[in-house]
């Protein structure tokens, strides 16, 4: 008599009902999503949108979009605005200004900066003074391309925020000192305890290939020296509580009295004109002859979000229309960029919710079967010492997520020198991600450390067995799981890819984006950080799966708890930083109030980051293909979207 075959795997029920329409509910999300942007980026067919790459000096290349109005044509000639993201940014994030400008009638081309988004590192140090991230090398392109000849050369225009407000600024005394026209001299003197100064008569001299420029949210480079061989119209708006105001000369954001803006309005003034308060609002000088000088202060906003506040962008728009001399039908308040972004979040979610399905669709099939197992039994319901050391770890994750992170992030200066000197390094080239690299391997070392503990101490000897925490594989099966992890991935990016080569837009919300534009050379950097950043994912589907699963709890409370549990210390920095900045008119963390501001995009994917977990391991029985696939797209969407100093 044979012996029995051993018992294999159970059998795949075949995909229910409802992943089936999960999956098409996705599908069409993106479907909507990227519709939905593509028609409100083009103003429903009356503005052509083309992304093009501009080649630059030393190799170097800028990635853009062009927005043109059907209208502009070489009869009717239109202005354009160059805009240019801040730092940590990409050419996208502004679609705020570049809509609403292109709805007017102005043409826009928003750029990557340097170092940023698509476009190459840059081999200048002084990036911003010498080629404005960008700004300087785009506008010569349009000043002297004869492609762009329904632009009327005589109003070009640039806009940045933050780090890109100093980028225009400064292109804007690149090109007028390259006029002709020698520096004036400036008399200081000392008006109601305010430094304010007097110049003489400009001198004459040729007009700027800027005609003006908007700086947003940036005022540390309105220095003498700069403003100088400004020969632009210079329009300013500054938030009334922006986190970074410490910096500037009155340690606050009030521009009615800030030596920054009473120096843009004064540089343009006669010596008996000149103000000790700016009025806001109020325009100063001339526009024809270029030096109309105005300065906005929106109230009840901070940094981050001024651009995307409509008072600001229609303080951006009017501006604009009034020194390229527009009488535009559409006011300046009628805004629809909120939509578009609307509707790429609704391609984001579409995208999010698109992966547990399709991973359930792969299970089905012959090569990833075997990955499918039995959930494990749930761990048995604690008692009151496994309640206390549960909210005691619970409490203690949360407060190591909230005590390391700037520490760590002070780390990076000297762990990696070279990317936090702004120096191009294959060594872990992303600036700002190394903070949140440091943190994660801290917290999931940590995690891991706490889970073997208490199951060793505590669990082990309180009903809890082995095969309830899904650990137990193979070489092969990780190997597979690994294999499905990759599909998962390509496809997620695969969707992304399509929505943009048809519709050009992609998957985001402010500060969470997956950018379909980035140079192939981050597919070598993520080889340095997925590694690394694995320690955290593994370490939280071990906590959510096999460390916080308990017998007769509902799903959705413990989804809840764990969510909260992975983000509330991040909440909490965020609370500290804004609690203290309302009380105190300063931030808390203030050297490191950026790597702050990072959290913004980081603390919702890491609340939804249990959800998945736990949707992978109850198809899998296991806690690996969760981390493998998460880690793959999350830190793909963490290390697309910021600062990178690759090589050239």
């Amino acid at each position: 008599m044979s012996t029995p075959p051993p018992p294999g795997p159970p059998p795949v029920a075949p995909v229910n009902n409802r992943s089936v329409w999960v999956l098409v509910l996705a599908l069409i999300l993106v479907l909507l999503g990227s519709v939905g942007a593509f028609l409100l980026k083009t103003d429903f067919g009356k503005i052509e949108v083309t992304g093009f790459k501009l080649p630059t000096e030393n190799g170097q290349w800028i990635t853009a979009d062009l927005f043109r109005p059907k209208t502009a044509t070489a009869k009717t000639p239109v202005p354009i605005v160059v805009v240019c993201p801040g730092f940590e940014r990409s050419k996208e994030t502004l679609d705020s200004y570049s809509i609403e400008l292109a709805r007017r009638g102005i043409a826009v081309i928003t750029i990557d900066p340097y170092n940023q988004g698509a476009s190459s590192s840059t081999m200048e140090r002084r990036s911003a003074s010498v080629e404005g991230y960008g700004v300087v090398p785009m506008v010569e392109y349009i000043f002297d391309t004869p492609n762009l000849n329904y632009i009327d050369k005589t109003r070009i225009g640039a806009v940045g925020y933050s780090a890109g407000g100093n980028a225009v600024l400064q292109s804007a005394a690149v090109f007028g000192g390259r006029q002709g026209r020698p520096p004036r001299r400036s008399q200081t003197k000392e008006a109601g305890g305010v430094r304010t100064v007097a110049t003489p008569e400009r001198a004459a001299a040729a007009p700027s290939k800027l005609a003006a420029v908007f700086v947003g949210g940036y005022v540390l480079t309105m220095t003498d020296a700069v403003l100088a061989t400004v020969n632009s119209n210079v329009g300013m708006d500054y938030a009334q509580h922006d986190e970074g105001a410490y910096r500037n000369e009155n340690k606050n954001a009030d521009m009615r009295t800030a030596p920054e803006a009473l120096r843009l309005v004064n540089s343009v003034l006669d010596k008996e004109q000149q103000v000790t308060a700016v009025e806001l609002g109020k325009a100063y000088g001339d526009a024809a002859k270029r030096t109309l000088r105005v300065v906005y202060n929106t109230p009840g906003n901070i940094h981050p979000l001024l651009p995307y506040d409509p008072r600001s962008i229609a303080n951006m728009v009017g501006y604009f229309t009034r020194v390229f001399n527009l009488q535009p039908a559409i006011p300046a308040s009628d805004q629809t960029w909120m939509f578009k972004e609307g509707c790429t979040l609704l391609s984001l979610v579409g995208a999010l919710l698109f992966i547990v399905p399709f991973a359930r669709l792969l299970l089905q099939t012959s090569a990833f079967r075997s990955l499918a197992q039995s959930v494990p039994p749930a761990l048995p319901k604690p008692g009151p010492a496994g309640k206390t050391i549960f909210w005691v770890t619970f409490v203690l994750f949360a407060a190591l997520a909230c005590t390391l992170f700037v520490p760590l992030a002070r780390a990076t200066l000297t762990l990696f020198p070279a990317a936090s000197g702004s120096q191009q390094t294959w060594m872990f080239p992303q600036r700002m991600n190394n903070a949140v690299l440091l943190w994660a391997v801290a917290n999931g070392a940590v995690g891991l450390l706490v889970f073997f503990l208490t199951y060793r101490l505590f669990g082990r000897k309180n009903g809890v067995r082995p095969e309830m925490l899904g650990l137990r594989t193979s070489v092969r099966e990780l190997a597979a799981t690994l294999s499905l992890a990759l599909i998962v991935f390509a496809a997620f990016y695969l969707l992304l890819f399509a929505s943009f080569a048809v519709f050009h837009t992609d998957f985001r919300f402010f500060f969470i984006a997956a950018a379909a534009e980035f140079p192939l050379k981050i597919l070598l950097v993520a080889l340095e950080y997925l590694p690394l950043f694995f320690i955290f994912y593994l370490a939280n589907s071990i906590r959510v799966n096999a460390g916080a699963r308990f017998e007769g709890q509902k799903e959705w409370v413990s989804l809840l708890i764990m969510g909260l549990g992975n983000s509330v210390g991040l909440m909490l920095i965020l609370a500290i930083q804004y609690i203290y900045f309302a009380r105190a008119g300063t931030v808390f963390w203030s050297n490191e109030w950026i790597y702050v501001n990072l959290l913004f995009g980081i603390v919702p994917m890491m609340f939804l980051l249990p959800y998945f977990n736990r949707a992978f391991f109850r198809m899998t029985g296991r806690v690996y293909l969760g981390p493998m696939v998460t880690c793959l797209i999350f830190v793909m969407m963490l290390l697309t979207g910021t600062v990178c100093y690759i090589p050239l």
